[in-house]
């Protein structure tokens, strides 16, 4: 494997003149994490915060696995909902997972899958219920429907911010260059981060949303929009800062510090640059001025297909500390991005023969890895790790 340090490539960021904790000097690799296990298609790993150490894998397909890392070989089915999962492509499919706050005590998860209904294609949130220590299938309450015009850019990221709200991240619907303009138009859910109150159903509209109470039509879930496939988002469990990893078009992938009421863009700019599609539009991007510009771009050089991670809050790498750990799922390279909310510096940790469709965190805040084998063989859960050479010097 590759494994550089040079900054990236094509980016357009300002270089962060302010101190960080330490720098990502040392040289990185991956490995296996848990050898005897295995999965298929996985797109999400989670933990469910009730002290019990066990890991929630999504396979694409429909299944949630779960397995205590100390534990005998093997995973469980805690839910498979298969039969209810559309899987057209490789974007469709049961694509996120977050446990309650009160999980230990309610035993409710919430999951985002695509389904056909009619046939059209439908972006489901749904809520369950744990029985006998398993998700049951027959608790399914639904929480949110959209209905998605194509098979691709359906988003699918699902978390609790630190407020105790539900986010879920949407795409733009899908096709090439947004052909409805949903990026822009406030009176869709699609192409935003929608933020909601799920502690009763049906769900609430927190009062403080960018758009609550507005006599424009707006949707008052929405958080944030101009987003066109925010592929993995997470918060930085010390600052509680909202990051997203915004899959581009054709020439830019996207790190957005998301904000309440930001727009992101699309499809009016991808990355820093106008963006203009070759169709006729029904609106104009002309006089647009209020767009929040990305935390960080790379090039269609560096991969084609951002998979937005997590800041790193672990101890096995101190110097990692504060950054914001993310991929690509079709060059598999890894990064780490500082940004201070002004300046950036990005610097490559390991270039990965994988593909990486995810990441996790395990209950001590150590960053896991999903491999995603599009043509549906058995991958593992990987973990990053220091090269041997690294650890001798240690």
């Amino acid at each position: 494997m590759n494994r550089s340090f040079s900054l990236l490539a094509g980016a357009v960021v300002a270089l962060s003149t302010t101190a960080v904790s330490a720098q990502p000097d040392a040289t990185y690799d991956i490995e296996i994490a848990f050898p005897e296990r295995t999965f298929e298609r996985p797109v999400d790993v989670q933990h469910p915060g009730d002290g019990s150490n066990r890991l929630f894998v999504v396979e694409q397909d429909g299944v949630i696995r779960v397995f205590t890392p100390m534990g005998s070989a093997g995973a469980t089915a805690f839910l498979d909902i298969r039969e209810r999962v559309l899987t057209v492509g490789n974007e469709m499919g049961l694509l996120g997972l977050a446990f309650a706050p009160d999980f230990s005590e309610s035993g409710h998860f919430f999951v985002y899958y695509t389904t056909l209904m009619d046939e059209r294609r439908y972006g489901r949130l749904s809520r369950f219920t744990t029985v006998g220590g398993l998700g049951d299938p027959g608790s399914e309450v639904i929480v949110l429907e959209v209905q998605q015009p194509w098979a691709n850019h359906n988003g699918g990221g699902v978390a609790f911010g630190p407020d105790g709200y539900l986010y879920l991240g949407l795409g733009d619907g899908g096709s090439a260059g947004d052909p409805r303009g949903n990026g822009q138009n406030r009176k869709t859910l699609l192409g935003s981060i929608l933020r909601i109150d799920v502690r009763t159903l049906p769900y609430a509209i927190p009062a403080d949303n960018p758009f609550a109470g507005n006599e424009r039509g707006y949707r008052e879930e929405i958080f944030a929009y101009g987003l066109r496939n925010p592929w993995r988002f997470s918060f930085d469990s010390e600052t509680g800062w909202l990051w997203v990893g915004d899959v581009g078009q054709v020439t830019w992938e996207e790190v957005n510090r998301v904000e309440s009421g930001g727009n992101y863009g699309w499809d009016c700019r991808e990355g820093y640059r106008a963006y203009q599609p070759a169709r006729e539009r029904t609106r104009t991007c002309a006089g647009m001025t209020d767009f929040a510009p990305p935390a960080w771009v790379y090039g269609r050089d560096a991969g084609q297909s951002i998979t937005g991670g997590y800041v790193y809050r672990g101890e096995r790498f101190p110097e990692l500390v504060g950054w914001y750990i993310y991929a690509d799922y079709v060059s598999g390279r890894i990064w780490a991005l500082y940004y201070d909310g002004q300046r950036a510096q990005n610097r490559e940790l390991v270039d990965t023969d994988i593909f990486i469709s995810s990441f996790g965190v395990d209950a001590d805040g150590e960053l896991l890895l999903c491999e995603h084998n599009p043509g549906g063989e058995t991958t593992h859960i990987y973990r990053l790790t220091k090269t041997e050479e690294e650890d001798n010097r240690e």
